[in-house]
C-alpha cells in the first residue's frame, strides 16, 4: 500500500466490522487484530462467541481436544466485551476440569444464551455455579447430568429450556422447572431416569416432548399453545403391551390441557378418545399408518375433538371425496343446526356411488 493509497481496513465503520466478525470463524477472528489498530482486539468485543468443527476453523475442522481447549481460554482471558451467547457443540470430548472452568467463568460474565453440546457418552454434570446465573434467558444442554439444589437461585429470567438426552430424577427435574418462574419454551428429548413428567409453568406457551414418557401432567399452564409430542414405546415387549395402554390412558389428562392450543403436533403413542375440544386448534399435523387401525383411530378421534362447524365439515367433505367403498355415514351433530348442515352434506361430491347419509340430527322447518 503506497501513501497515497487510502487505509480502506480501517476505514470500515465500526458496524461493518462488526459484521465480518461474526461470519468468521472464532479462530479467523482472533487473527484480524493484525490488520490494523482499529482491528486490534475489535474480535473480544463480539457478543456472541460460537465454538464447533467448523467455527474453530475453516481450514482445520479437526482441531479438538487439548487445541480447542486452549483456543477457548485464550478467547475467554482476553475477551473485554459482554458475552451475550456461547455456543459449544460438536467439539467432541472435553476434560470436566475445562468446561467447569467455563461455565464459571460465563456466570460471573452475566451470560445470556448458553448452548452446551456434550459428546455422546460424556454425561457431563452441571455443576451447581450455573443454577445461580441470573442473567440467563435460553438455556440449552445435551447429554448432561442435572442434579439442582433443592433451591435455584438463579433461572428466575430463564425464557426457553432445551434439555436433550439428559439423566436426571423426576423430583429433580420438578424442582428445576418451578425455578423457571417466566419459562415460556421447553423442549425435552429422550430423558434417562423417569418417563413421568410434573410441568408447573404459568407462563409456557410452547412445548415439544419426544421420548419414552408415559404420564403428562400439567400445573396452571394456561398459556401454554404450540404442543409438538412424539411419543415412544418399546413395543416388542410384552411389558411394554400393557405400558401402552396404561400410557393411553395416562395422556388424556395431558390433552384435556389442550382446550387453549392453536398448534398441535402428535407422533408415537397416543389415546383413542380425548376428553375436551380443541376449540381454538389452528393447526394440526401429524403421521398416519394407514396400515395401523388404531393409529386412523386415533386420527379420527382427534379430528371430532376438533370444533367448529366449518371444521367438521371439511372432515366430512374429506371422507365422502376419498372413500371409494362407503356404503353408509351417519352424521349425528351435537347441536341443532337446521337445514343448513343438511344442505351441505348433500352438495358434497362422494367417491362412491353407494354412499348413504343418514342424519340424525333435527332439521327445523
Amino acid at each position: 500500500m503506497t501513501d497515497e493509497e487510502p487505509d480502506r481496513i480501517s476505514c470500515l465503520p465500526g458496524d461493518v466490522i462488526d459484521r465480518i466478525l461474526l461470519r468468521l470463524p472464532i479462530r479467523d477472528a482472533v487473527r484480524t487484530s493484525v490488520l490494523s489498530n482499529k482491528w486490534r482486539y475489535k474480535w473480544a468485543t463480539m457478543p456472541n462467541l460460537v465454538f464447533n468443527k467448523q467455527r474453530v476453523s475453516a481450514t482445520a475442522p479437526f482441531v479438538i481436544g487439548g487445541k480447542l481447549l486452549a483456543i477457548i481460554d485464550h478467547v475467554l482471558l482476553l475477551y473485554s466485551g459482554p458475552i451475550n451467547k456461547f455456543k459449544l457443540s460438536d467439539c467432541g470430548v472435553i476434560s470436566v476440569t475445562a468446561l467447569d472452568r467455563w461455565i464459571f467463568h460465563l456466570t460471573r460474565r452475566s451470560i445470556k444464551d448458553l448452548v452446551l453440546g456434550i459428546s455422546k457418552g460424556q454425561s457431563y454434570k452441571i455443576p451447581w455455579c450455573l443454577f445461580s446465573c441470573q442473567s440467563l434467558l435460553h438455556l440449552s444442554l445435551s447429554y448432561c447430568l442435572l442434579k439442582p439444589p433443592s433451591t435455584i437461585e438463579g433461572f428466575k429470567n430463564l425464557k426457553s429450556l432445551k434439555l436433550d438426552h439428559i439423566t436426571m430424577s423426576q423430583d429433580d427435574f420438578e424442582i428445576l422447572i418451578s425455578g423457571c418462574p417466566l419459562l415460556e419454551r421447553l423442549i425435552l428429548i429422550e430423558f434417562d431416569g423417569f418417563t413421568k413428567i410434573n410441568i408447573h409453568a404459568p407462563n409456557l406457551k410452547v412445548l415439544a416432548i419426544v421420548g419414552k414418557f408415559v404420564d403428562i401432567r400439567f400445573e396452571k399452564t394456561s398459556q401454554l399453545a404450540k404442543v409438538c409430542v412424539r411419543l415412544s414405546l418399546y413395543l416388542n415387549s410384552e411389558s411394554n403391551q400393557s405400558r401402552l395402554h396404561g400410557s393411553s390412558s395416562n395422556l388424556l389428562n395431558f390433552f384435556a390441557h389442550m382446550q387453549h392450543v392453536y398448534e398441535l403436533i402428535i407422533t408415537g403413542v397416543v389415546p383413542v378418545k380425548l376428553p375436551t375440544p380443541c376449540i381454538n386448534l389452528t393447526y394440526l399435523w401429524f403421521s398416519i399408518n394407514f396400515y395401523d387401525f388404531k393409529e386412523i383411530s386415533t386420527a379420527l378421534c382427534v379430528f371430532r375433538s376438533i370444533s367448529g362447524m366449518k371444521a367438521e365439515l371439511d372432515f366430512l367433505r374429506f371422507l365422502l371425496l376419498y372413500s371409494p367403498m362407503l356404503e353408509k355415514m351417519e352424521v349425528k351433530p351435537d347441536l341443532n343446526v337446521g337445514s343448513k348442515l343438511m344442505s351441505e352434506l348433500l352438495r358434497f361430491k362422494r367417491a362412491s356411488a353407494q354412499a348413504e347419509v343418514v342424519y340424525l340430527g333435527e332439521v327445523s322447518s
